[in-house]
């Protein structure tokens, strides 16, 4: 037995082998107040009034959450998956610890999620698998509200093990960044409709985003469920610098939420939330100095069985660099 096996088993590692379809975690409870909603969409750049502190009235009086705030108020919690398996997760270990990060993420939408619910996350191991020699364990979690109907789920995938070795670190004058859109707020008028959406039509708006480290920390912070976890590749350079990025970046749940504030530039926010869904696909590391641009188009259109009209779209965020940073799909209802 190699030193590596024999301290994975000594302390019981959740290594890629030790993962089993179907291993779950504890549920988890949150009641969503009109705080954490407008932290929410502060940690996301979000200057949208529906999601600011006094919120405008609207839907008798309650705040909707951002769509993809299902990764906060249900998150995925793979250390506490773990250790409810009698296993430690590899970023918790005190003798082999590495970081198991972001590598795509699909959410579903059933209804809006508005302040004052109280909302049930359930997560489990949904799948494992290997792809050109890098190793992924996706994670089914599941939002309830209180009649137990199902708000929204999500499958989180994660690298557990990596083929291409370590990222470099670019230096931070390469390329030239945008100016962020730090203002940019929806307008119904240039709202993409229906008669517009026809494929290879690019989507009216588009939106730059700048990342900063107190950001990177804000968003760390912001935790409604399990626990905090204050050393991670987002929050801890020396810590980051050992794992495949070769630095801090931030997390992919919050280059999802900066996808989210893009689409609400070009549907309203029922568009997501009846019925749709968006999958993000990490590429490229998001660090704090960066400014990535978001832009899509419509790749189809067409009704479902239940009368409604379907819009696909596919947005890029590219850096100042012209790299590809993360490469999103989205269903969304239009009309």
């Amino acid at each position: 037995m190699t030193q590596s096996n024999a301290t994975a088993t000594e302390e019981r590692l959740w290594t890629y082998d030790a993962v089993r379809v179907g291993q779950a975690g504890p549920s988890t409870q949150v009641t969503l107040s009109a705080e954490h909603i407008a932290e929410y969409a502060a940690c996301a750049q979000n200057p949208d009034p529906r999601y600011l502190m006094p919120s405008p009235q609207q839907a008798g009086g309650r705040m909707m959450a951002m769509p993809t705030m299902a990764l906060t108020y249900a998150p995925l919690l793979r250390d506490e998956i773990a250790e409810a398996n009698g296993l430690v997760a590899q970023e918790r270990s005190t003798t082999a610890r590495r970081q198991t990060p972001f590598a795509k993420c699909e959410i579903r939408w059933y209804r809006p999620v508005y302040a004052g619910e109280t909302l049930t996350g359930n997560r489990r191991v949904y799948q494992k698998y290997e792809r050109r020699g890098s190793k992924f364990v996706t994670f089914r979690v599941s939002a309830f509200d209180e009649a137990g109907a199902v708000v929204a789920s999500y499958d989180y995938t994660c690298i557990f093990e990596y083929s291409a070795g370590q990222r470099s670190v670019p230096e931070l004058s390469d390329g030239t960044p945008a100016a962020a859109d730090a203002s940019a707020i929806p307008d119904a008028a240039q709202f993409l409709t229906w008669e517009q959406a026809h494929v290879g039509t690019p989507l009216p708006r588009t939106l730059a985003v700048g990342e900063s480290t107190e950001n990177i920390l804000r968003k760390n912070a912001q935790r409604l469920a399990g626990r905090p976890s204050e050393s991670n590749i987002h929050t801890d350079e020396e810590f980051a610098r050992q794992n495949i990025f070769g630095g801090a970046v931030n997390a992919g749940p919050a280059t999802m939420s900066y996808v989210d504030r893009f689409l609400g530039l070009n549907f309203p926010p029922e568009a997501l939330y009846n019925g749709g869904n968006l999958v993000m696909r990490a590429i490229t590391p998001f660090r704090a100095g960066d400014v990535v641009t978001f832009s899509g188009e419509v790749t189809g259109s067409g009704g479902n069985l239940y009368g409604q009209r379907k819009v696909q779209c596919r947005i890029r965020g590219t850096n100042q660099r012209d790299e590809l940073v993360c490469l999103s799909d989205a269903t969304v209802t239009v009309g």
